[in-house]
């Protein structure tokens, strides 16, 4: 059982003891600390915060606590039900809203949900912004309205739709020529609100479409990680409906991997890379991703004449290195792709969007378009470290140790990435929403790359088992 606070929201498990885990004591005091930087921050007479979920089981729970904590606090609420990610995010400008909250815990298990939180742009709050939040909190000290002053709440079930729309509507998606391939396309919604944004989508798009775990109860069909070892029974769909292409998302659709006609996997970290490739051909530009994705990126933008960056690892770190650099496309390689033509946000519908339009205009299959990128592997592992043990102390002395040695450079603006000589990379750092240590690494094999991730899981057990001095 988990509660994580961080400066990016709340994460936890449902149930258990509060302060332990994500209790109903616990959603109020993060849902009130929120609201009390919202009021604090508001331009407007009257605050107003957009609200939306995924189909968790605890998702309709975990949102009349946090509706009725903040009509309490005197916040007008917007409720959208269930929805997605990055349409929260594009209905929060929409509504000329203070905020937004995403009740979803993304790619973890059911048993979590989290509160993730959003600005008035409809973006994640900011490491500044997200202290602001953990320190009302930590305080506990909360001033609700008097009875004349509560908050007024309403609904709005227009936004999926809104959304589709203006995916629709961008000049680089060109609707009659997908419209005229009929792609047949399998898709697994796992069991959330893909069912009721990315099928909706494909159908105006002219597609032929086939729904595996559709139905949203939240209960997961498997692992809710687009991961390619969970998307076997998607893959197996694919191969026997003869399809196009197979496409996976997670349960609050910010993230799209996909899966070629052959049934082999596209790859996570690829998905950002045929986008990007697709929209630099058309708008020449700048690109960013953060420093755990694939190189290929870099490759792809470079072929174009455009400058990558890379950022720290966070949606919001992604989204601010884009700003200041003028990116034109970026996001992360878990499949999360940024347009900024659209929105400032991971957005799994943009992206299929942009990905069969790319693949209708190339006019061949998805696994020949996959074979014109690099073919780099990226092998992602965690290591989970005893509670007594600073993870902050174990990435020092793994500094101390790689960055005394010419075969490789060492970036500190995330955890720890050692870029070596020979081109390979390796990223360790602590995660964001579990308690956790990450550590990935990319090769032009997969036996190179996890190599190099046994090589630190060997660093680490000595560093933990070397004798203390006295």
């Amino acid at each position: 059982m988990s509660f994580i606070k961080s400066i990016s929201g709340f994460r936890g498990t449902i149930g258990g003891e509060k302060g332990n885990n994500l209790t109903p004591h616990d959603i109020v005091e993060s849902a009130g600390a929120y609201g009390a930087w919202i009021i604090k921050n508001s331009k407007n007479k009257k605050a107003k915060i957009v609200i939306g979920r995924d189909a968790r089981p605890s998702g309709n729970i975990v949102n009349q606590l946090v509706v009725n904590t903040l009509l309490a606090l005197g916040i007008d609420v917007v409720d959208i039900g269930l929805s997605t990610t990055p349409t929260v995010e594009m209905a929060v400008p929409a509504e000329n809203a203070d905020g937004g909250i995403i009740l979803t815990a993304s790619h973890n298990p059911k048993d979590w949900n989290a509160l993730k939180l959003l600005n008035n742009k409809g973006e994640f709050i900011s490491a500044a912004a997200g202290a602001e939040v953990l320190a009302i909190a930590a305080e506990g000290k909360m001033n609700y309205a008097t009875v004349d002053n509560l908050g007024k709440y309403s609904t709005n079930n227009s936004y999926i739709d809104y959304h589709i729309q203006k995916v629709l509507a961008l000049t680089l998606v060109d609707v009659p020529l997908v419209q005229s391939k009929r792609f047949r396309v399998v898709v697994d919604p796992v069991n959330s609100t893909g069912v009721i944004s990315i099928v909706p989508l494909l159908e105006k798009l002219g597609c032929e479409v086939i729904v595996i775990n559709g139905e949203m109860n939240g209960q997961f069909a498997h692992n809710p990680e687009p991961l390619p070892e969970n998307l076997m029974q998607l893959a197996h769909k694919v191969t026997e409906t003869k399809a196009h292409i197979g496409i996976s998302v997670d349960p609050d659709v910010d993230r799209l991997a996909l899966v070629c006609e052959d049934g082999e996997i596209f790859g996570e970290e690829y998905t950002l890379v045929a986008v990007a490739d697709y929209i630099l051909q058309h708008t020449p530009g700048n690109t960013v991703s953060n420093l755990s994705s694939t190189r290929a990126l870099h490759d792809v933008t470079v072929k174009y004449h455009g400058i990558y960056t890379a950022s720290a690892v966070g949606e919001i770190n992604v989204v601010e290195k884009m700003k200041e650099t003028n990116a034109v496309i970026g996001g992360e390689g878990n499949g999360g792709v940024i347009y900024p033509e659209l929105h400032y946000g991971r957005d799994a519908l943009v992206g299929v969007a942009l990905i069969l339009t790319a693949l209708a205009k190339f006019g061949k299959s998805l696994s020949f378009l996959r074979s014109r990128y690099p073919n780099y592997t990226i092998s992602k592992n965690k290591l989970s470290l005893p509670s007594n043990i600073n993870s902050e102390a174990i990435l020092k002395s793994l500094y101390d140790k790689y960055s005394n040695t010419r075969q490789c450079s060492c970036n500190t603006v995330d955890g720890l990435k050692l870029d070596f000589t020979d081109g390979n990379w390796i990223h360790i750092r602590k995660s964001n929403t579990e308690p956790i240590i990450r550590v990935y690494a990319e090769s032009n094999s997969s036996v190179t790359s996890n190599n190099l991730i046994n090589k630190i899981f060997q660093d680490v057990h000595e560093l933990l088992n070397a004798p203390k001095e006295d």
